[in-house]
């Protein structure tokens, strides 16, 4: 992802930081100085590891039972992608117009997305298919053809192809159906909160009504202490919000983007950060880990991004496998799982499934996403006036030959799916 020379909203040019000043989250995550990259890979890992146990036949995540039911190692990993995603598409979306970002926003998650599709359909699909002992025309119709079509919107509506893996993996013994991939569904709950910042964005609120950002958190922070004492009625008042998934992965990036949006004044204090650190172990152990172990895990983690060492920032810094290693991680389980692998017990099983995701990543941003990043500033990417007609000999543009001016994504602004 190329790097740029514009700031963020919060970050004007501003003279250097006097000795003693109090240091803010703005200033530790600036530019490429953190570790979010490293993060990131660690949650993308993290995941594997959760689904390593129902893919792999040994049952439910066992973390499950550790935090009273609460959370899972892997989905404690996609709120915390959901944590960085938000303080980072807050940060992206005021540094460019609307059209920009949601150009941006498309590019960064749809051409992946769609290659793991096609990989499941036509790639392991076919060889699973044919393993099975069936033929290679019979596979060829609407199944395959479907499951893309079906599922590119980022919804999942087809979990996977005929009866492929349905009886010949652990996974699909156990839900009675074939499944492809069951990482996907979080993509649309993504997108959805990309959508949010769009409405900022156009509403003018990250740059002139901040506060509506932390408002609609504390919106969904009541929400999900409804839906915990009576989910019921959170279905019947706003059923498109019946989901308790959508309700707490939108309140976590919310909180943040709230973050995104107040990140120069919000203290980069290493006390707030260990307290904040003890307050997520509590409230997973005790309870009361969505409504206060959300905020403190959002402020650990960055904070987290913001103090790990230096000389550990350097990976996932230029070339970003996160997203890579989360979209095909549940493929590379199921498909080695189908083959036997698993049987080798888990602890080996899920070494040879990172290093098999690790390669799929590594294709995945090299072959597709680094190079749709590369179309960014390219016709959408120059913004609202790449629609504008040519002026005379002053416009800018693809007409007239010169470059559109435009806010280019921040470099604190390397975002990703999870």
């Amino acid at each position: 992802m190329t790097s740029t020379t514009n700031v963020p909203f919060d970050q004007p040019v501003r003279p250097p930081r006097r000795p003693g000043s109090r240091t803010s989250l703005s200033d530790g995550l600036a530019g490429h100085r953190n570790a979010l990259g490293v993060l990131r890979l660690v949650l993308a890992s993290a995941v594997i590891f959760s689904h390593a146990f129902p893919t792999g036949g040994w049952g439910e995540d066992p973390s499950k039972g550790w935090t009273r039911g609460q959370e899972t190692i892997g989905g404690f990993a996609v709120v915390g992608f959901f944590a960085i995603s938000g303080y980072l598409i807050a940060k992206s979306g005021a540094s460019s117009d609307i059209l920009q970002f949601l150009w941006r926003r498309a590019l960064r998650i749809l051409p992946a997305f769609w290659a793991v599709l096609c990989v499941g359909a036509f790639v392991v699909g076919p060889i699973a298919w044919r393993m099975s002992g069936h033929g290679l025309r019979e596979y060829l119709g609407s199944g395959p053809i479907m499951y893309v079509f079906q599922n590119a919107d980022l919804t999942i509506r087809q979990w996977g192809v005929y009866d492929i893996f349905a009886t010949t993996t652990p996974y699909g013994e156990t839900v009675g159906y074939s499944v492809f991939n069951g990482s996907l569904w979080t993509l649309a709950l993504e997108w959805g909160c990309y959508l949010l910042v769009a409405a900022f964005l156009v509403l003018g609120v990250l740059r002139h009504a901040k506060w509506v950002v932390p408002a609609l958190a504390g919106v969904f922070w009541i929400l999900s202490i409804v839906f915990s004492v009576a989910p019921q009625v959170v279905g019947m008042v706003a059923p498109t919000l019946a989901d308790p998934n959508k309700i707490k992965l939108t309140l976590v990036f919310l909180i943040g983007a709230s973050l995104a949006v107040y990140s120069r004044k919000v203290p980069l204090n290493d006390l707030l950060g260990v307290g904040a650190g003890l307050v997520v172990v509590v409230t997973l152990l005790v309870g009361g880990w969505v409504q206060l172990g959300y905020p403190a895990f959002a402020y650990f983690v960055l904070w987290l991004a913001a103090r790990l060492p230096k000389r550990i920032r350097w990976i996932g810094a230029k070339n970003d496998y996160s997203y890579g290693m989360y979209v095909y991680g549940f493929l590379v389980q199921q498909f080695t799982a189908f083959l036997g692998w698993h049987l080798l017990g888990y602890w080996p099983w899920v070494g040879l499934t990172i290093l098999v995701t690790a390669a799929c990543a590594w294709l995945s941003w090299h072959g597709i996403e680094k190079r749709a990043m590369g179309l960014k500033d390219r016709g959408p990417g120059r913004g609202l006036d790449w629609l504008a007609p040519r002026r005379g000999s002053d416009a800018v543009g693809p007409s007239s030959g010169r470059p559109v001016p435009s806010n280019v994504d921040s470099p604190t602004a390397k975002d990703t799916a999870s």
